[in-house]
């Protein structure tokens, strides 16, 4: 009888990546996504592996008690790798109560029913996260697995709720659990109101790229299939109870990771040398913007084995070339509820 693992948010940017590495490489899995096909979830992200016999897609919001009960009573569930969030800072700083119920009671919601229903003898349930529960760094040092949490946005502390919520299961009701918390990912079929995409799309439509601040904001980055395999070897090979850090040893001040943008975009558009970086904008700050997130992943790599297999060159420009190939894909998720969204966000700053 085959695994049944199931997958939640699996149609967003992070979780896609995931659901297509498992379906691919496990044929001895039943893979159930589990989503609820919120803005930034799309089916056209996993449309290459839809037809596959070990693959099942379910809508479902991870919130609704009785519909993920009924889940995991009908089906033998044996893990879950758990994916599902709100995840934009910016949309949490003006509807914070969608990222509790979520993020918080999505969560908890979730490990209920695994408790009650699945298979926690031989399985386990893997919480991933957010490098941003660990709050700001300055100039040096890196976020470890023991570093305190200090959550500064609606966002980030919701998702460091939830990961007190799931050390609290494993310590109280022995709920086999592992946490990841990562650095800022990059890669193909990312929604566009994060960093990469959104600067894409906008020079290709010769629209400003607004930059929060002076733009001097330093994220580690990391490509999203380098998580998706660090996110493999995790739930295979992860001790039961621990929490990794998994980064790309890659940080970059956001202008001049929006300098370096414009410059291969220039390039692969036929445009003048310095042309799209006339297209910079800057823009009134974000409320509580972390300064710098850098990410210690030595934990990873001794114990598990894994590192980056990507150098950020050679990421940036698949990730690039993937947006210009797929002009079609990026054009549908732009369109309808995002335009309205982004103009309130951006228009007035």
């Amino acid at each position: 009888m085959k695994k049944t693992i199931v997958i939640t948010g699996g149609a967003g940017f992070i979780g896609s990546h995931v659901v297509r590495r498992f379906v691919n490489k496990y044929p001895e899995y039943h893979i159930i996504n589990l989503d609820a096909l919120t803005y930034a979830g799309n089916l056209e992200n996993l449309r290459d592996i839809e037809g596959a016999e070990n693959y099942e897609f379910l809508k479902a919001d991870i919130t609704n008690i009785a519909d993920v009960e009924a889940l995991f009573k009908s089906r033998n569930i044996h893990s879950v790798i758990h994916l599902a969030a709100e995840s934009h800072v910016d949309r949490s700083i003006s509807n914070p109560i969608d990222f509790v119920m979520t993020n918080v009671v999505g969560t908890v919601v979730l490990m209920n029913a695994y408790k009650a229903y699945g298979d926690t003898q031989n399985g386990r349930f893997y919480h991933v996260s957010t490098d941003e529960v660990y709050g700001t760094l300055g100039d040096e040092g890196k976020f470890t697995e023991t570093t305190p949490y200090s959550p500064n946005s609606p966002y980030s502390a919701s998702k460091a709720s939830s990961d007190h919520f799931v050390r609290a299961y494993h310590e109280t009701f022995k709920l086999p659990v592992v946490i990841s918390n990562c650095s800022n990912n990059y890669g193909s079929h990312q929604f566009p109101e994060k960093l990469i995409p959104l600067m894409i799309h906008n020079i290709k439509n010769e629209k400003a790229l607004p930059v929060y601040g002076k733009g001097e904001n330093i994220r580690d980055w990391l490509w999203v299939e380098d998580h998706a395999s660090a996110i493999d070897a995790v739930f295979h090979q992860g001790r039961n109870g621990e929490t990794y850090n998994i980064g790309g040893n890659n940080e970059w001040k956001n202008i001049d990771l929006v300098h370096k943008l414009c410059e291969i975009m220039d390039s692969k558009l036929g445009k003048a040398a310095g042309e799209s970086a006339k297209l910079i904008t800057y823009v009134t700050d974000r409320a509580g913007h972390d300064f710098r997130y850098a990410i210690d992943a030595s934990k990873i790599e001794a114990e598990l084995g894994w590192k980056p297999s990507v150098n950020f060159a050679e990421g940036f420009e698949k990730t690039i070339d993937w947006y210009l190939s797929n002009d079609e894909w990026l054009s549908n998720v732009t369109s309808g509820n995002y335009q309205s969204y982004y103009e309130n966000l951006y228009s007035k700053r």
